[in-house]
């Protein structure tokens, strides 16, 4: 009986949660066991009205944020997606490993053509294997500034999660807000060689908060009874920066990174970098009031500008009126505080042990970082606004990379030549100290080579990458994003990596698809390739990826049809 009872109340609480967000579902049962889950995703333009402007932004649904993917472990989901805007769109299902459907994955120009105005596409994949809160969003132009919602996987009917269950759930979603056109900006950016403007505001869940002008009543809220434990979904969904969050005088205890249970771990705050995510449970154990809950700026780069006025929303206990004095956020950590970085980063312990690769077939080195090339422009005052009248990039092993014009996907299943080479080195072309001794006098020696180059995995060989940041320009904390996978994080540090003193976790390391690289530091990942397709790791802050931060690894078929890449669906995008 108490079985039966538990079953019910699993399955009333999806239900519950699918009918108050009005999406459209039909479920039928696949013959996996899962559901099937239908959604009718359009992206529209929608007049909001913040910081004292009226403009129209891109949205899916005329939804900001957008709404809530609902699943549940080894669910099928199907997303019809129309675009009825001006611009061209994909969606890319953060997270998801999309097994054996790289075709579903959303990059444009990597898995598919951008889906054009009028055109729809049905993505389709199923959540092998995974639960916990994940996110989609858009993958063309910085249209993700504004596209993007969460995706929450619950785990099977009957299955508790692996703590006490919380009395609420809340989807808590940092981003960025721009007054301008966003693909404007991107090309506006992208042709003058230089940085990005900064963000008009930071938001939590689309909402300014009472610091920002015209946003007095623009504030999320979340009404809290005492002595009730909730559980905080945080989505990093930010464009071009990374954030600290926290609760005034509220701890918060991690209980999942990147949709992958950790060992309890408690703080005072957290930092999200773009396209990670962390569930927290906070307990109502302060007096009765109102307490901000804040977000403000993490940026560890030398001379890069930023938005500094913090996002505040409110934590509000039964009981605290509208009047009630607001109780401000405990001191966030100063813009460029690396240790209380680090500090969360040693506290992430993988819940499950034993699974991470002992043995290694294929070892790979990257550095990353930024570079200024030379100018090459007979109009250097428009095109060359870079450091010192150069132009911006960012690299590889110091290739910047160059997304083709037809889908890398498409022509490596059709073996179609001259849209990329298999040519990424494996190593740096050479070794120095790469965060000391960079040639940071920009624009000499700090320039990159560029090209579409790929890096050819044989399928189910076992993976370890080390990620070294570089002083080239600047050291910089980098949120590198793996698509397809997710990878142990089995060891990080400052400095140079050294294989002799580095030490690793081979126990219970996270298990993670989006990894912020330490500033003037390494962080080595391990993972099996057993996922045939194309898949780009790049860095998760959209200006970098622009200007070429990533590469894309090429995982080859193995043996039978479980382990082959299948035909392309019949809905493909056209360029």
């Amino acid at each position: 009986m108490v079985k039966l009872v538990t079953t019910f109340k699993y399955a009333l609480l999806s239900l519950l949660y699918l009918c108050a967000h009005n999406m459209l579902h039909v479920m039928a049962q696949s013959t996996k066991g899962g559901s099937t889950r239908f959604y009718d995703f359009k992206v529209q333009l929608l007049e909001v009205n913040k910081l004292c402007n009226t403009r129209n932004i891109v949205t899916i649904n005329q939804k900001y944020p957008g709404p809530v993917v609902y699943a549940q472990e080894d669910d099928r989901v199907i997303v019809k997606l129309t675009n009825e805007s001006p611009y061209n769109a994909t969606i890319h299902w953060h997270g998801v490993r999309q097994i054996l459907s790289c075709w579903s994955d959303g990059p444009s120009y990597i898995t598919q053509c951008p889906i054009q105005p009028g055109q729809s596409f049905k993505y389709d994949f199923t959540l092998a294997g995974q639960k916990g809160t994940l996110f989609w969003h858009a993958h063309f132009s910085w249209l993700r500034a504004t596209v993007y919602g969460a995706l929450i996987v619950y785990p099977k009917t009957g299955v508790p999660y692996p703590f006490k269950q919380p009395y609420e759930e809340h989807i808590v979603i940092l981003g960025e807000y721009w007054q301008q056109d966003l693909v404007q900006l991107e090309r506006t950016v992208m042709a003058s060689g230089t940085a990005a403007p900064i963000a008009d505001a930071y938001t939590i869940n689309g909402h300014p908060g009472p610091k920002y002008n015209c946003s007095a009543n623009d504030v999320y809220k979340i009404d809290v009874l005492p002595g009730k434990t909730y559980m905080l979904r945080l989505i990093g969904a930010l464009l071009n920066m990374e954030s600290f969050f926290s609760i005034a005088n509220h701890k918060l205890t991690i209980v999942e990174a990147d949709g992958e249970y950790t060992k309890p771990f408690t703080t005072d705050q957290v930092m999200l970098g773009p396209g990670q995510t962390l569930n927290v449970l906070v307990t109502a154990d302060q007096p009765i009031g109102r307490y901000s809950m804040a977000m403000g700026p993490y940026m560890s780069a030398q001379h890069v500008a930023f938005q500094n006025i913090t996002s505040i929303a409110y934590f509000q206990y039964l009981g605290a009126t509208q009047n009630s004095v607001v109780l401000p956020a405990s001191l966030l950590p100063r813009f460029n505080d690396n240790l209380a970085v680090k500090t969360v980063m040693d506290g992430l312990k993988s819940l499950e042990t034993g699974n991470v690769p002992k043995e290694i077939d294929t070892n790979l080195f990257f550095t990353i970082g930024m570079n200024v090339n030379k100018c090459g422009s007979r109009t250097p005052k428009q095109n060359c606004l870079g450091v010192n009248g150069g132009v911006m990039a960012a690299s590889m092993n110091n290739n910047s990379f160059i997304r083709p014009d037809t889908p890398i996907l498409q022509a490596y299943y059709d073996h179609t030549n001259g849209h990329f080479t298999e040519d990424f080195p494996e190593t740096p072309l050479k070794f120095y100290d790469f965060v000391n001794g960079a040639p940071n006098s920009p624009p000499n020696n700090t320039g990159s080579t560029h090209g579409t180059r790929t890096k050819v995995l044989e399928y189910g060989s076992r993976v370890q990458l080390i990620l070294q940041d570089t002083g080239t320009v600047t050291t910089e904390n980098h949120p590198i994003h793996l698509h397809g996978y997710s990878f142990y994080v089995v060891g990080y540090g400052s400095g140079n990596y050294n294989p002799q003193t580095a030490s690793f976790n081979l126990v219970d390391p996270p298990y993670m698809n989006t990894i912020g690289v330490p500033v003037g530091g390494w962080a080595a990942i391990r993972f099996i390739a057993d996922n045939p397709g194309v898949w780009i790791m790049h860095c998760h802050l959209e200006l970098h990826f622009d200007w070429g931060l990533s590469v894309a690894f090429i995982v080859k078929n193995g043996q039978g049809p479980t382990e082959t890449l299948p035909h392309p669906p019949p809905d493909m995008p056209r360029c």
